[in-house]
């Protein structure tokens, strides 16, 4: 176990680790923007590795599902990112390519993935001089789910001019992958520029993986569905023997349906749900995951671990709730089940040699753990902020008093309460004090959430008032004060890691104090106290001795999250004049009203799509 501070170069250390053992590693985050913000990090300290990004391709995803109480079954949908399906091609690539590689994922690299020995034994293979047809090798490639498009080329697929394939691989963003035949053989292998066609450079040899993670083997697919027709008689004999006729006739239309599209196309919709009969497993065995595409070797970094660890525990019960009534009412065979995330054992036993990292360590970590280390020195010098306890009694009267003189220095404050009705109480009594104010808590919108930190950030205004604002990752060097009312309270928001974790929200800045609010100090509020009191005596004995002077954290403020919307008006914007007029409009929109226009505008590309009006539509 890594236990470091905020700001003492953890990512570094990571880093600094897979240097020396030159072991391909595994970084997991518990959310995507952290594993984001590791990944730009990783690429900055190993510019020549093969870093790459695993996390979960949807941008929505409603899952199947089925409300006996209603009779209502409601249809799996959601939106693929194509930019993140590429980046998790390429991570698979790589690991299967070369041994330099670090991929930060979050708990999306747990959930089923097809298996990694089908993946690398469908790969395409070809080299300049090897003797194999166009014909041959189109083939190939349909094989492992590429398709033939002639007229709009993009990630996995190909088209045929003459004697020359181009190949748009499903890893690549902008270069294909242009094959010329001279007869039956072929005579050279080019990378090409996607957009002006040209060329890049020559190569002697080219693997293509798969199209989709789920690929199999033909034989296998005909082994799956013979499979899968078993499994499906013996499910219709337990519901007829139960008399449930309606859910009989569901569960064998569906299932025959499928059967045949995967026979005569290799693929169907929701094909995950077969994933036990299409690699063979036994019921009950854990499916594939990206952890199984790493050599035996491998490292494994688990960031914010008192997070990241528990989320891993709690997925798979998840699962299996949602589907019990999809099998229980004839939408899907029991196999399903067994489309599921790694359960925590199942995750230790494919987890390789383990580095826990966090500031707060939770006592598993430390209990697994053979040795735990501790980083708690920053190289900017600042230390853990003052830790202050004060009566309850005029704390709100207290609180404005240290709240203005840190707004006088330009600083901010933040404020912690219990409960969401208490926050809005408190910043409309601070608004009616003169005070520039905002709250946050879970009702609001995420990305109205990250814009209301980054206009603190910018001192749009002074104090912001929530109920958890401890967030892993939460950068504000401009917060000083942070006042925590009712800290006597036990639970797990007044827990010692907690206590902890929003205490480090204010050693980013020189000024940095923190006030708890309490009649009595309890063991949590000790523990956490005299832990900060420890680190800042290391932090201060360091300075000292090499002639460090603190100084707060100069960090460029951007914004948090690209909140632009690619939004069609319903005039079109045919000048500058025009969009700037449409720009000012959506400025003024709130973010509930900017996405009610996108759901009317979504509506009306579909419209025009059924219409055949595709220019429209685009």
């Amino acid at each position: 176990t890594l236990l470091g501070v905020t700001g003492s170069g953890k990512t570094f250390t990571m880093a600094s680790v897979i240097q020396r053992t030159q072991r391909p590693a595994l970084v997991m985050a518990h959310n995507k923007t952290l594993a984001g913000q590791l990944c730009a990090e990783f690429m900055a300290l190993f510019p020549d590795n093969a870093v790459e990004y695993f996390v979960s391709y949807y941008d929505y995803y409603q899952p199947e599902a089925y409300l006996p109480g209603r009779d209502l079954y409601i249809e799996k949908d959601s939106s693929i990112n194509d930019e993140i399906d590429r980046l998790r091609h390429k991570a698979t690539s790589s690991l299967l390519e070369r041994r330099d590689v670090i991929v930060v994922a979050s708990v999306s690299c747990i959930y089923g993935l097809g298996d990694p020995d089908d993946y690398k034994n469908l790969m395409v293979s070809l080299r300049p001089g090897m003797i194999r047809s166009r014909e041959e090798v189109m083939a190939d490639l349909v094989r492992i789910q590429y398709v033939r498009n002639d007229f709009d080329l993009k990630r996995g697929t190909f088209r045929v001019r003459g004697d020359t394939l181009d190949i748009f691989p499903a890893s690549e963003e902008s270069t294909l992958t242009r094959v010329q035949f001279f007869g039956d053989e072929i005579e050279e292998i080019r990378d090409v520029d996607a957009i002006s066609g040209r060329s890049i450079a020559g190569r002697n040899y080219m693997a293509i993986f798969p199209a989709s993670h789920y690929a199999t083997t033909r034989e296998k697919m005909k082994r799956a569905v013979v499979s899968i027709g078993a499994e499906l008689e013996e499910r219709l004999a337990y519901f007829r023997d139960q008399g449930k006729l309606v859910e009989a006739y569901r569960l064998e239309q569906r299932t025959r349906y499928d059967m045949e599209m995967m026979l005569e196309t290799g693929f169907c919709k929701g094909i995950e749900n077969y994933s036990r009969h299409l690699t063979g497993r036994q019921p009950g065995q854990p499916p594939f995951t990206l952890m199984d595409f790493f050599p035996e070797d491998y490292l494994l970094f688990l960031d914010e671990s008192h997070v990241t660890v528990p989320q891993i525990g709690s997925m798979v019960r998840g699962d299996r709730s949602r589907k019990e009534s999809l099998v229980d009412y004839g939408f899907r065979l029991p196999s399903a089940f067994d489309n599921r995330p790694l359960s925590f054992d199942e995750f230790k036993e494919r987890a390789g040699q383990t580095l826990y990292i966090s500031a707060t360590p939770a006592d598993y970590e430390l209990r697994e753990s053979s040795q735990v280390v501790e980083q708690i020195i920053r190289p900017t010098g600042l230390l853990d902020p003052l830790v202050y306890v004060r009566p309850v009694d005029n704390q709100i009267e207290d609180l404005m008093e240290g709240i203005r003189e840190t707004t006088k220095r330009g600083e901010r404050s933040l404020v912690l309460t219990l409960t969401k009705r208490m926050a809005e109480d408190l910043a409309d009594f601070f608004r009616e004090e003169n005070l520039r104010v905002q709250y946050l808590h879970s009702d609001i919108p995420t990305v109205e959430r990250l814009d209301i930190l980054r206009k603190l950030r910018k001192g749009e205004f002074d104090v912001l008032v929530g109920i958890n604002l401890l967030r892993e990752g939460l950068d504000l060097p401009e917060v000083s004060l942070i006042a925590i009312l009712d800290a006597d309270k036990e639970g797990f928001l007044r827990s010692t890691t907690s206590l902890v974790q929003i205490i480090g929200r204010a050693a980013r800045n020189v000024n940095g104090r923190v006030i708890l609010y309490a009649d009595e100090v309890t063991a949590s509020m000790e523990r956490a106290i005299r832990e900060t009191i420890r680190r800042r005596e290391i932090q201060n004995a360091y300075n000292e001795a090499e002639g460090i002077t603190p100084t707060t954290i100069k960090k460029e403020i951007r914004d948090l999250i690209d909140t632009s919307f690619d939004l069609v008006a319903d005039e079109a914007l045919e000048t500058t004049d025009d969009i700037e007029r449409y720009d000012k409009e959506l400025s003024k929109l709130s973010y509930t009203d900017l996405q009610k226009r996108a759901k009317l505008i979504e509506k009306e590309m579909k419209g025009a799509a059924r219409r055949l009006d595709f220019e429209l539509a685009a």
